[in-house]
């Protein structure tokens, strides 16, 4: 009977060089990795989605992306606006600290998008910024760690200067 407790318990933990450790726990850390690997490609996909698919067309001045702006009133400097927000949104989903900062400031945009959807395009593609807005409130909500980083850096660099000149 004291193998079979044994052999459990042998199995149940392992050693290594910062002392014994249970199994459940390298299952979980290898969760947790492929969890951070998926919400990176995810977060990939979105930036090539809004840098290419999206800003690209609005910053090269595309027929039908000026025709849409043109439509709603809004011309060249609304298409550039949007184009250049979306481009930068999609540069931050890469940069580390800015990666919260960057799905919150797209949620943004989706959730006006989305409200112009309906009220200006009579709702022909509203479904697209609600359908983003999932995949983004997610990067925002776990990479939220960051944005204290993000502030920690912004308040450093605003201190850089102070006492000069004094």
């Amino acid at each position: 009977m004291r193998r079979t407790t044994n052999a459990v318990t042998a199995a149940a933990v392992t050693v290594g060089a910062e002392g014994p450790r249970p199994v459940l726990a390298e299952s979980e850390t290898a969760r947790g990795r492929r969890a951070r690997i998926a919400l990176r490609g995810l977060q990939v996909l979105l930036a090539l989605f809004f840098g290419i698919a999206s800003a690209l067309p609005k910053l090269l001045a595309l027929p039908a992306a000026a025709e849409i702006f043109d439509e709603m009133g809004w011309g060249s400097t609304g298409m550039y606006l949007v184009g250049a927000l979306e481009l930068a949104g999609a540069i931050g989903l890469l940069i580390a600290p800015l990666q919260s900062a960057a799905a919150v400031g797209l949620s943004g945009l989706m959730i006006g998008a989305f409200v112009v959807q309906l009220t200006e395009l009579n709702g022909e593609n509203a479904a697209t910024p609600l359908i983003l807005l999932v995949p983004l409130a997610l990067i925002a909500w776990a990479r939220r760690e960051q944005n204290v980083e993000l502030v920690r850096r912004v308040g450093a660099g605003a201190g850089v200067g102070e006492g000069e000149g004094e």
